[in-house]
C-alpha cells in the first residue's frame, strides 16, 4: 500500500517556502529552447588551462583523489591556498588548522553560516546578493538584513552607504556577509569602504564571511584587497575562494576557507556532513594551477577587461545604459532608456526578441522594487559570441 502524505501540510519547510526553481534554470531552459545565446549564467564557454587539465588527468591515472581524500582537502592543496594568500597579500595561514576545502564556495558559505548562526541571529548582507545566501540563511535559521548598493549618482556604479550598514547592525547582529568584487554589480570595495567595514565589525564584536571568489577579476585601477588584512579582521573573518572563476572549471567545484583555527573548526563541523569530501583528483590539478605565474592572472584579466569593453559598448549601442564593471564577469546595465522597467518580463521577452539571454537583477534582491530595471549579462564568453550577441542586441534599437 502506498504511503500516504497529509494534504494540509506543505512538505517543504517554512525556511525554504520562497525559495523555487532559480531564475538561472528557467532561462537557461529558455536559452537551449529558443536557440539564444545564453548570457545569463555565469560560466565560461571553454576550459582553463591545459596544464591544469592535465594535472587533473594525471592525479586520475596515478589514483590520487579516486577514494575519498581527508576531511579538510589534500595536504598539497591546502599548502597552496596558504602560499596563494601569503604571496598576494601578505596573510600567513598554517595549511594544516586554517584552511579548509569544500566543495565549491557555495558550500563554503553553507557551511560557515550553518556553523557560525544560532537560530534567531541577524545577518547584515549587501543586495544584490548570489541567490545562495538568502537560502543558507533560512537554513541556518537566520534572519537576513539587507543593505542595499544604490546606483552612484555618476550614473556608471553602484555604490555602498555606509551610514545605511552602520544603521542595520543591531544587538541581534551575529555576521555581516561581504561579497567583494561583488556580483552582480561589479562593484569593488574601496580601501576606504573596508577600513570602515572593519572597524564597524571590531566595534560591535561581529563575524565576518567574506566571498571573495572574484578576486582575480578586477579592471583599471580597482584593486582586491582582502578584509583579513584591516587590523583586527584576521580573527574574526571567514574567507572564501574558489577556483571555478579564476581558472575557468567551474565543474570542478573547488573552494576554500581560510580563518583562525576556531573558526575553521567550527566551519568543518558542519562541512563534514554535508558532502564530507569531494573533487578529490581536482583537488590536485588546483593546487598546481594556484602556482602558475602572475602572467597567467595578468593574461586572464586583460581577456576579461576587453571582452567586458566589446559587451559594454554593444549593449550601449542597443540603447541600455551601462554601469561600470570594476570586477567579476558581469555587466549590469538599466532598461529604463529602452522603455521598460519590469527586469523580469524584459529577460523573459528578450530570447524571441533579440536571441540573447540575461538575467533580471531583482531576483537578487529582497527589495524587488529597487532591483526592478536592471539587468544582468555575462561576458566570461568566447569573443565571437560576444560579438555575435551584440548585433542580435541592436534589435532593440529599432
Amino acid at each position: 500500500m502506498a504511503a500516504m502524505t497529509s494534504s494540509a501540510r506543505p512538505l517543504l519547510n517554512r525556511r525554504l517556502a520562497e525559495f523555487g526553481t532559480t531564475i538561472f534554470a528557467e532561462m537557461s531552459a529558455l536559452a537551449a529552447s529558443t536557440g539564444s545565446i545564453n548570457l545569463g549564467q555565469g560560466f565560461p564557454d571553454t576550459d582553463g588551462p591545459q596544464e591544469v587539465r592535465e594535472a587533473a588527468v594525471r592525479a586520475l591515472r596515478d589514483g590520487r583523489g579516486n577514494q575519498y581524500p581527508p576531511g579538510p582537502g589534500i595536504p598539497e592543496l591546502r599548502t597552496a591556498i596558504a602560499a596563494h594568500q601569503q604571496r598576494r597579500y601578505g596573510l600567513s595561514y598554517d595549511p594544516g588548522t586554517e584552511v579548509l576545502v569544500t566543495a565549491g564556495a557555495t558550500e563554503a558559505i553553507a557551511a560557515a553560516l550553518l556553523a557560525l548562526l544560532e537560530p534567531g541571529d541577524e545577518v547584515v548582507a549587501f543586495e544584490p546578493y548570489y541567490d545562495s545566501y538568502a537560502a543558507c540563511i533560512a537554513m541556518a535559521g537566520g534572519v537576513r538584513v539587507p543593505v542595499t548598493l544604490r546606483p552612484h549618482e555618476d550614473g556608471r556604479s553602484f555604490r555602498l552607504d555606509l551610514d545605511e550598514l552602520r544603521d542595520a547592525v543591531t544587538d541581534r547582529t551575529r555576521l555581516l556577509l561581504i561579497n567583494t568584487p561583488h556580483n552582480p554589480t561589479g562593484t569593488v570595495l574601496t580601501h576606504e569602504e573596508l577600513r570602515a567595514i572593519a572597524e564597524l565589525a571590531v566595534e560591535r564584536d561581529l563575524l565576518v564571511v567574506t566571498d571573495e571568489v572574484y578576486e582575480h577579476l578586477v579592471f583599471d585601477d580597482a584593486e582586491h584587497l582582502p578584509l583579513a588584512t584591516f587590523p583586527g579582521m584576521r580573527e574574526r573573518t571567514v574567507t572564501i575562494g574558489s577556483a571555478g572563476k579564476t581558472f575557468s572549471f567551474t565543474g570542478w567545484k573547488v573552494g576554500w576557507v581560510t580563518a583562525a583555527p576556531g573558526l575553521v573548526t567550527a566551519v568543518r563541523s558542519a562541512k563534514q556532513f554535508l558532502t564530507y569530501v569531494s573533487s578529490g583528483p581536482f583537488q590536485y590539478a588546483v593546487a598546481e594551477a594556484l602556482a602558475l605565474p602572475d602572467a597567467y592572472f595578468e593574461g586572464l584579466r586583460a581577456d576579461l577587461r576587453a571582452k567586458r569593453d566589446l559587451l559594454a559598448t554593444g549593449l550601449a549601442e542597443a540603447g541600455f545604459a551601462v554601469f561600470r564593471t570594476a570586477g567579476t564577469y558581469f555587466i549590469t546595465t538599466d532598461i529604463r532608456p529602452l522603455g521598460q522597467s519590469d527586469g523580469f518580463a524584459f529577460c523573459r521577452s528578450l530570447p524571441e526578441r533579440a536571441g540573447v539571454v540575461a538575467i533580471p537583477n531583482a531576483v537578487f534582491y529582497d527589495h524587488r522594487e529597487a532591483g526592478a530595471p536592471f539587468v544582468r549579462f555575462a561576458f566570461c564568453k568566447r569573443t565571437e559570441v560576444l560579438e555575435e550577441a551584440a548585433q542580435r542586441l541592436k534589435a532593440l534599437a529599432g
